[in-house]
């Protein structure tokens, strides 16, 4: 059973129909009631759910007591288009982003900013131009009950490197420059395999970043969805859970095995040190709540007011 003290999160995203999106508060509901330290929403690429998007934050700003973290990318979109997101997004009660520099729609729009590190210096500027400022004040300089309000700024992290990078040390590089940048938080993208995850963390402590770096994981309980995360990842492919999914003939047994191996990931990275577990949800709740219940987490079970149908 993990250490109680250990604090999770979820990740939630735009509905894409009618359906999904009447369902989708009851699963807002059930999450906030499990008491994650946030619930982060995403943005589709160039902004594309730029409107969805901030209906998702608004809802869970209204709904539950928990911080929502906003995601912004900058590919493809203006300097002045991101900052007036991001004011929209600070204005419905965003106080954490997490900052992607996401992929260009294939029109290739205009866009300032060509990493994460300057949307993160962007998103400081953004926050610091909404206050009125007095003399000389920078943000080392803030007050307390200042700092405590300031937005906080997450970033994502490739345990075996992004795929676009063209060494693991470029991607080493980046994430220290978006720490220099005044990022707090990286959040890794999916991976399969808990050693990766230490020697990653190995490897960015040696390179001088300090953030903490929590592990992403989804409870996967389908082959074709396993399949498709490593299409997006391209992270090798967990051997065992394939074949494990591919012989059970029953839904519910594939929930099972999905949740088990989850289970045991999340075990051995909380082993390895991993300082908070984030959850990619797929806007469900059936099988991140299992997970959260078997690691003795979020009195999840217990404190769920509802839940999800499968």
């Amino acid at each position: 059973m993990a250490d109680p003290r250990v604090t999770h999160s979820f990740e939630l995203y735009p509905p894409r129909s009618a359906a999904s999106g009447a369902a989708l508060p009851g699963v807002i509901d059930t999450l906030a009631a499990t008491q994650p330290e946030f619930l982060s929403v995403t943005y589709g690429a160039s902004g594309s759910t730029v409107a969805a998007s901030l209906d998702l934050v608004r809802t869970v700003v209204e709904r539950t007591p928990v911080d929502v973290m906003a995601h912004l990318t900058c590919a493809g979109r203006t300097p002045a288009e991101i900052t007036a997101t991001a004011r929209r997004l600070l204005d419905l009660g965003a106080r954490r982003f997490l900052a992607v520099r996401g992929d260009a729609a294939a029109t290739g729009a205009p866009t300032g900013l060509r990493t994460a590190a300057e949307l993160v210096q962007l998103l400081h500027r953004v926050q610091a131009e909404r206050r009125e400022w007095s003399e000389a004040t920078v943000p080392d300089a803030l007050a307390p009950e200042q700092q405590e309000d300031r937005a906080r700024v997450a970033v994502a992290a490739f345990v075996n490197g992004h795929p676009g990078a063209r060494s693991r040390a470029g991607s080493l590089d980046a994430l220290l420059a978006k720490q220099v940048a005044g990022a707090e938080l990286a959040i890794t993208q999916l991976f399969f395999h808990a050693d990766d995850y230490a020697a990653f963390v190995a490897r960015a402590r040696a390179w001088g970043i300090t953030i903490p770096i929590v592990p992403g994981l989804l409870p996967v309980t389908s082959l074709a969805r396993l399949r498709r995360m490593l299409e997006l990842s391209g992270e090798d492919e967990p051997t065992d859970l394939a074949i494990a999914l591919e012989v059970e003939p029953t839904e519910e047994g594939r929930h099972e095995i999905g949740v088990a191996a989850a289970v045991r990931f999340a075990e051995a990275l909380l082993a390895a040190g991993a300082p908070a577990l984030h959850l990619y949800t797929l806007n469900r709740t059936d099988a991140v709540l299992d997970v959260l219940d078997r690691l003795g987490l979020g009195a999840a079970r217990a404190a769920a007011a509802s839940k999800e149908p499968k």
